[in-house]
């Protein structure tokens, strides 16, 4: 950098001297060649005081402002050189005394601007003069003088005014996208960053606020995470103080939310691990999959879980390919060691065996196991018994340091967060949607949708909802994240029930999101869910509502879902066909076709139902097929069409007979 610098004020300084030289010697004009030289000398000694302190001056202002001097200088050699004697030429050339008042105000605006470059640079504590305005230059773009001062003194000042220059790049982020844009082109990010991993909390606070505000495009966001944020964020998020660990949450929230290529280096960096940790912190007993037992060695509350999801599996008698929930039993989940503690010493030992059991026969059945296993499980457990004292060792990410001491609202702003960045770097990614379904965050977030603050549980919804999502598009996420008999995915599926029970406007539409994405996990008999969604469906709700459950109910009734035909039924039983005939005539445009279309599967797949006989919904197919903006789309009416066919089919004499 100091090298470039002295490049850059090479030229000027020379010319700054050959003016000095051409000046004493100007036979005409004698007393405004003077004046030049005078200015000419104070802008020459301010060069040459730069290029000493070239290693602390802040690059980008610094090519502008000498760039600027430069052209100054040459059009003052020009001038002060016309003014020597020279003979003939002397006597036809004409020199306005406007342009001697016009180049001595320009060299005072470049000494002034490389005094200012001078001051922010390498700034004097003791200088009251230090913030004492904008260079001359900022006459054309004050806003951009702003951001280079404020960046200067992010690079060269002390801790206290670096807080205030983060704060007031934070404000300019915030007000206008292109001051963000500026910010990032002039050089802003790695200071920033530096801030955040060196300063005081208040200025950590304001770096990482100013980060996620400037990552408002793909593009700007790329060039914050390759200068290093997540390395940084990765480290707070580990160490820092809880209060600028939610701002760093919210940052990569944001960041996550504009650029969806960040999601990976973010996870590289362990930002996941961290998170997960941070939601599932006093909300779980056991809340890290990244502890590393001894096979020996299990939580209770980890062979809860496995013995629960080895009975369910055994007393499964489903169809193979089929999916199910079973509804004999609820997970009520508000604490995972809740219904368990007053268990008896005997019940407790039998879940012990059997989950030993389980293990021990997964040993011998693995192929790329040693075929030694334990001879008994009298043996196993003694061996167990004498290894019980022995710690996990956490992998990097599993443990914060003095979380524990943070007040409640801290607390619960901080999974709030968490659970929002979450949302967003999982959303499309199924490596980081495996990762969080593996580990404890699902059951987490199942906790905090039912037992959080407002906040907390709405950021929870969303993340579940962008699970959901991409476990839809995905066969084997879907099968391991959410078994129809695993306790965590009916933990969650509950708590989706419930909200559409007891409706939430804050959550509602989420949760019937997840429940349409989870359509094809729900076995044959599971139909809690088409009665409450189908009573939605009334004309009461908001227009956005009634086109979400349309939606969600149509992923039960397509083809697609291979239970479709027990679903459609269920839809029909529940009063759905008399709810979407007045939604397909008269709904506005963003109900009327989900619920046309759901309408139609309803009759393609159960055209011999006397329901729909009686709710004349053939005749509505037939008046669809005259309506352009239910035929527009060529699935649409292929669909409509089929429909008609096979419900005529079945129908026609009936719809007769009740008009």
């Amino acid at each position: 950098m100091a090298d470039i610098v002295k490049q850059i004020l090479a030229k000027p300084i020379q010319y700054a001297d050959e003016v000095v030289k051409t000046a004493d010697q100007a036979s005409s004009f004698r007393q405004e060649c003077l004046e030049i030289k005078g200015k000419t000398e104070k802008l020459a000694s301010l060069l040459r005081q730069a290029a000493r302190a070239s290693g602390d001056l802040y690059e980008r202002p610094t090519r502008r402002i000498i760039d600027d001097t430069e052209q100054v200088l040459d059009k003052a050699l020009t001038l002060v050189f016309k003014c020597r004697a020279n003979g003939l030429r002397r006597i036809f050339t004409i020199i306005p005394a406007a342009a001697f008042r016009k180049i001595s105000q320009q060299l005072e605006n470049s000494t002034g601007d490389v005094s200012w470059l001078l001051r922010v640079s390498s700034p004097n504590e003791n200088d009251d003069d230090y913030l004492g305005g904008l260079p001359p230059i900022a006459a054309n773009e004050p806003i951009l003088c702003l951001i280079w001062e404020q960046i200067a003194i992010l690079c060269s000042g002390s801790i206290e005014e670096r807080t205030d220059a983060a704060a007031s790049l934070v404000s300019l982020a915030r007000d206008n996208d292109r001051y963000g844009s500026l910010i990032i082109e002039e050089g802003g990010v790695a200071p920033l960053l530096k801030l955040a991993k060196e300063g005081r909390m208040e200025g950590q606070e304001n770096a990482a606020r100013a980060i996620g505000l400037l990552g408002k495009d793909p593009e700007s966001v790329e060039q914050i995470v390759n200068a290093g944020a997540c390395q940084v964020f990765a480290k707070i998020l580990k160490e820092g103080h809880m209060k600028v660990q939610i701002v760093v949450a919210w940052a990569v929230s944001e960041l996550a939310a504009h650029h969806r290529k960040c999601q990976d280096p973010f996870a590289q960096n362990n930002v996941i691990r961290l998170l997960v940790s941070h939601l599932a912190f006093e909300t779980i007993q056991e809340h890290s999959k990244y502890s590393i037992p001894s096979k020996q060695s299990m939580s209770i509350h980890s062979i809860v879980m496995s013995s629960s999801n080895t009975k369910n599996d055994r007393n499964s008698g489903a169809a193979a390919g089929e999916p199910e929930f079973q509804t004999t039993t609820t997970t009520h989940i508000s604490h995972p060691m809740g219904g368990h503690e007053n268990n008896s010493n005997n019940q407790m030992q039998n879940v012990v065996a059997n989950t030993m059991a389980i293990k021990s026969s997964m040993y011998q059945k693995d192929p790329g196991q040693d075929h030694t296993t334990p001879k008994n499980h009298h043996n196993h457990s003694q061996k167990q018994k004498h290894q019980h004292h022995h710690h996990h060792h956490p992998l990097p990410g599993s443990s914060i340091k003095r979380r524990e001491f943070e007040d409640p609202t801290t607390k619960a702003e901080m999974k709030s967060m968490a659970a929002r960045a979450l949302r967003y770097l999982c959303a499309g990614n199924v490596t980081i949607c495996r990762s969080i379904t593996e580990s404890r965050a699902l059951l987490c977030l199942a906790v905090l949708l039912e037992k959080g603050h407002e906040e907390v549980k709405y950021h929870s919804a969303m993340a579940l909802m962008e699970i959901t999502a991409v476990a839809e598009q995905d066969a084997d996420l879907r099968r391991s994240a959410f078994k129809p008999t695993a306790p965590v995915a009916k933990a969650v599926v509950d708590q989706f029930l419930a909200i559409v029970e007891k409706p939430d406007p804050e959550l509602l539409v989420s949760s019937i999101r997840s429940i349409g994405n989870l359509s094809r996990t729900f076995r044959a008999t599971e139909t809690r869910f088409i009665r409450p969604l189908v009573n939605l469906l009334d004309e009461s709700w908001e227009p956005d509502i009634t086109a979400e459950v349309a939606i969600a109910l149509r992923k039960f009734a397509c083809p697609e879902n291979y239970l479709h035909e027990y679903h459609c039924k269920a839809i029909i039983e529940a009063g759905g066909a008399k709810h979407l005939v007045p939604l397909v005539y008269f709904g506005e445009q963003m109900v009327q076709i989900p619920s046309f279309i759901l309408l139609c599967y309803l009759a393609l797949h159960v055209p011999d139902s006397d329901t729909l006989a009686q709710d004349d919904v053939l005749i509505v197919l037939e008046w669809s097929t005259k309506q352009s903006n239910l035929m527009q789309d060529e699935e649409i009416t292929t669909l409509v069409y089929e429909a008609k066919k096979r419900l005529e089919l079945y129908q026609s004499r009936s719809s007769k007979n009740y008009h």
